[in-house]
């Protein structure tokens, strides 16, 4: 992979606070406690950079997300962690928006189509790059499934351990997903928060560098990479809302900052999208808080849903989700898990789109922002797939025939 013509990351900064801390050693938190985000001489880079030539970059020598390397923090060619990664599609979903009353234009980014099968890719390419050029050797995180399989799998990749903590239902296939790339992985009773807790207690005594949600730094910069492809596929234009499947909200968050470095670097205009965190009415903690006009979402208890992605009882990062859907006039959605299940259904049969719960979960809250009147139903709508459907239970609606019988054709009607 030919290296970027120049390394523009220079430090970090508390999300909070404002205090630069230098990355010249790996970083979890800020020393106040906040999450920490990384940024770049904006200055320097809009002078030497040309946006379109960037974007025109080989698939075979800048793979995916890779292409845009000057705007993230990896510097050497050699610690790039890769398995291939692809621009995932952005797909016109016309059936599906005719059934939900949407006359403007309907678009599935499909996040499924990564390395792994989720978005989880792109973070976890990043994290584990970045721990690569600091000498880490051994990583842990809690993950409701598809963020261990990425740990994993990338974390193999560098020739690194990796431990995942998961909640005891998660999925079976994200659990041996996990074990099959050669991760150590462990199932608690308990949710992703308290998974949490487990790699926070152990973590010094273990040796692990701590890759949870917001709690490094450099998740969010593969994640950014979704709005800075979602802005090129639309012509280095942005849609007139987003909607996102929030557990820990390292993505919305990535993307708001994304936007604002291209305003900087003059790649698009201050025009933004209303962003939506999306969240199940059985896990709704960022909803509550939007709803209260608070900056911080305590605990939610008793948390339960099918969209496992988005069962986060407690997010490090809440403050920044929120303040980033209300500075876009968005807002945060809550879906019942009947809306999820119509929503999931109803992209597949009327689009061929096989949607996951959490993105399910997102085409039933544009249904609900359309009937609310949050967003106009000309206006254009980007929901986020973050992951491959096919990870997930379907049911089996197969009818059975006995071929040794004659077959008729009202047998096969209905």
């Amino acid at each position: 992979m030919p290296a970027a013509p120049s390394n523009f990351f220079t430090h970090l900064e508390c999300s909070m606070t404002g205090a630069r801390i230098e990355a010249d050693a790996p970083q979890n938190l800020s020393p106040e406690g906040w999450p920490l985000l990384a940024r770049y001489d904006l200055e320097a880079m809009k002078s030497r950079l040309d946006r379109d030539a960037i974007a025109a970059r080989s698939a075979m020598d800048q793979p995916g997300f890779w292409k845009w390397r000057e705007l993230l923090p990896v510097a050497k060619d050699e610690d790039v962690v890769s398995l291939g990664e692809v621009d995932t599609p952005l797909i016109y979903a016309a059936g599906t928006a005719a059934q939900i009353g949407a006359t403007g234009r309907l678009w599935v980014k499909d996040e499924g189509r990564l390395p792994t099968g989720s978005f989880k890719a792109r973070g976890l390419a990043l994290a584990v790059s970045m721990a690569k050029s600091y000498g880490v050797k051994t990583m842990a995180m809690p993950t409701n499934g598809n963020a261990g399989a990425a740990l994993s799998a990338y974390g193999a990749r560098a020739g690194m351990t990796t431990y995942s903590f998961c909640p005891e239902d998660t999925p079976d296939v994200n659990v041996r997903e996990i074990a099959a790339q050669g991760g150590k992985v462990f199932r608690v009773n308990g949710l992703i928060h308290q998974c949490g807790a487990i790699v926070g207690a152990l973590k010094e005594q273990m040796g692990w560098f701590d890759v949870s949600t917001l709690k490094e730094p450099y998740r969010i910069e593969g994640k950014k990479t979704m709005g800075i492809e979602l802005a090129w596929q639309l012509g280095w234009k942005l849609p007139d809302a987003i909607f996102y499947p929030t557990g820990g909200g390292t993505g919305l968050i990535g993307m708001w900052k994304a936007f604002d470095e291209m305003e900087k670097l003059g790649w698009i205009g201050s025009e933004r999208p209303k962003m939506f965190a999306v969240q199940a009415e059985g896990c709704a903690p960022i909803v509550k808080a939007y709803e209260a006009g608070e900056e911080h979402a305590p605990e939610w208890l008793d948390a339960h849903t099918f969209a496992a992605g988005i069962r986060v009882p407690k997010a490090i990062g809440d403050f920044l989700i929120l303040r980033a859907v209300r500075q876009s006039g968005g807002a945060a959605l809550s879906v019942s898990e009947t809306q999820i299940e119509s929503a999931r259904q109803l992209c597949g049969r009327e689009d061929g789109l096989l949607l996951c719960p959490e993105g399910a979960a997102t085409l039933a809250a544009a249904q609900s922002a359309l009937d609310r009147g949050l967003v106009e139903r000309d206006s254009e709508m980007v929901l986020f797939n973050c992951g491959s459907g096919l990870k997930y239970p379907l049911p089996d609606p197969a009818r059975s025939l006995d071929r040794t019988k004659p077959i008729t054709p009202d047998m096969l009607k209905g």
